[in-house]
């Protein structure tokens, strides 16, 4: 997708901007090129400076109740100060080095439900700063990702929505002011055991990459709900060596057992071998609010306010994941972001 918009900071001739992207679909680590290309108008233009944002759409924990934000989590700068001559054309290349932790916003070639992304171009001249309109940007799934996330739908959980919390979440590295959340609906089994819905997390680095899972509980007739968590650190070089099927099922049925002495909840078979590293602090009852590994409060600390694949798995869970109407979805998200 392209925009072409004519800047009107100086007025009726003033020179248009096309940004253009090599291909509008990427990876989380991976670069992401294209050109702005620029077009002189009738007069010289004095520009400041091109800048490229990265725009996401996160929900945000306020005194007043949630609410969603746009905001750009990373700037690159195209040009510094330069002047354009009447009917002059460039064409300035650009390179976004797409974070780690950039949220997944396509699995199966189909945007997921509740996802928005794009890059916008920002232009500074004569004092004013002009905003043109989003290039959508498809963040596709690294294999580790994409393995894990095969091995849920195998596992029968069907796709319920993802969106971005702004937050950290406990004892994980982060270097991006939000997550991502990947909702699940569980399968008859897991749900007789007492599995409301599992939220999927992933916070990738270079090397490996930080599961989050968050198990929320239903109450009983005489208990309350509770939610339970676990933490698994996992190699991206085991993306091909790992039956991962096995392994997610082995997270689950871990997360249940935890569960079995709780009362009005039944246990659901034996817990299996963990893969990878269970990091302390993690899968235990309850909430966590704050300084060590203790058992209670919010473990995903939200923030507040923002100053501070066989075809079945595709079939299956693509079917899930997005209708037709969410394409309009996204174009009203994208329109909803303006200026």
């Amino acid at each position: 997708m392209v925009f072409k918009k004519l800047l009107g900071a100086i007025g009726v001739g003033g020179p248009s901007v096309d940004t253009v992207l090599s291909n509008p679909s990427t990876y989380p680590g991976a670069p992401l090129t294209g050109n702005v290309n620029l077009v002189g108008g009738t007069q010289d233009a004095a520009i400041e400076h091109i800048t490229l944002g990265l725009i996401t759409r996160m929900e945000v924990e306020g005194g007043g109740g949630d609410y969603s934000a746009v905001t750009d989590f990373l700037r690159v700068p195209v040009t510094g100060p330069m002047r354009l001559a009447p009917g002059q054309q460039l064409s300035l290349p650009f390179r976004i080095d797409m974070p780690w932790e950039t949220p997944i916003t396509t699995v199966y070639g189909q945007t997921l439900r509740g996802m928005v992304m794009g890059v916008r171009t920002e232009v500074a001249i004569a004092r004013a700063i002009d905003k043109g309109d989003l290039d959508p940007v498809h963040v596709h799934p690294l294999p580790i990702h994409q393995r894990i996330l095969d091995a849920f739908a195998q596992l029968g959980f069907r796709f319920k929505s993802a969106d971005l919390e702004y937050g950290q979440i406990y004892g994980v590295h982060q270097t991006l002011p939000f997550y991502q959340e990947i909702e699940y609906f569980p399968p008859q089994h897991y749900a007789a055991a007492g599995i409301n819905e599992v939220e999927l997390t992933f916070v990738t680095s270079p090397h490996q990459v930080e599961v989050v899972l968050e198990f929320d509980k239903r109450g009983g007739l005489f208990t309350q709900g509770h939610d339970t968590y676990g933490r698994y650190t996992v190699s991206h070089g085991d993306a091909d060596t790992t039956d991962w099927r096995q392994v997610v099922d082995g997270w689950v049925r871990q997360a249940v057992d935890r569960r079995k002495s709780m009362p009005g909840f039944g246990g659901y078979g034996a817990p299996q071998p963990g893969y990878g590293h269970p990091q302390p602090g993690y899968g235990h009852h309850g909430h966590y609010r704050g300084g060590g590994h203790g058992h209670h409060g919010h473990y995903r600390h939200r923030g507040h306010g923002m100053g501070g694949a066989a075809m079945g798995i595709a079939g299956g869970l693509a079917a899930g994941y997005l209708a037709g109407e969410a394409i309009e979805e996204i174009g009203e998200s994208f329109g909803d972001f303006g200026e």
